[in-house]
């Protein structure tokens, strides 16, 4: 069945302003959403189970919910497994376990930061930032947007003050925001930005 509305529960400001930017090209008021962030990843996992539980008891059949880690240092495996248990413990159906046509709640990660899916389309980060190298993505520690070590906001952050943004520090909220209205979905070469892009594709089938 076709969703008409998306809830988002995300980890941290900056993603739900990189949503903002990014959800109304992409959903094309085709659906709804509505986006809850917590402060950090822990407080999104321990009050996780309790929110789906709410949810579990009034979700209407042709609504959706997105759950949006980081994965940051945690093995992806067990990570997925984790909030897989979650889902199922609170009464609702994984697209894991539902499949693609009747699921409830799916959660998909950025691996490692929101910032791999910056490095994922450069294009949008030399049209916010025009003084970066156009060669970053070329450089080896960077080919791959899902396997940069060593901390995706740090190197993120890195590139750009050596082209003269954020001499004080990163203004993650602000690039988020920047970023979400600017960065092509089709072009990304992200991996997990990749399985978020499917299934918001796949939501309004």
């Amino acid at each position: 069945m076709k969703a008409v509305h998306i809830e988002f529960l995300v980890e941290e400001p900056s993603m739900e302003a990189f949503l903002q930017g990014l959800l109304p090209r992409v959903l094309d008021n085709r659906v709804t959403f509505m986006i809850y962030p917590s402060q950090c990843k822990h407080e999104l996992l321990r009050r996780l189970p309790d929110r789906l539980r709410g949810y579990a008891s009034w979700l209407p059949e042709n609504w959706r919910i997105i759950v949006v880690v980081d994965r940051d240092d945690d093995d992806c495996l067990a990570l997925k497994r984790q909030l897989e248990g979650i889902v199922g413990r609170a009464g609702l159906q994984s697209r894991r376990t539902a499949g693609p046509e009747s699921w409830q709640v799916v959660s998909r990660m950025a691996i490692e930061e929101l910032e791999a899916w910056y490095f994922g389309d450069w294009e949008a980060v030399r049209e916010a930032y025009p003084g970066v190298s156009a060669h970053v993505p070329h450089q080896a520690g960077y080919r791959d947007p899902d396997a940069i070590r060593g901390g995706t906001w740090e190197a993120f952050q890195r590139v750009l003050q050596r082209a003269g943004y954020f001499q004080t520090g990163l203004r993650k909220i602000e690039a988020a925001r920047c970023l979400g209205r600017l960065l092509d979905p089709k072009r990304n070469r992200s991996r997990s930005f990749g399985a978020l892009r499917d299934v918001l594709m796949e939501v309004m089938a």
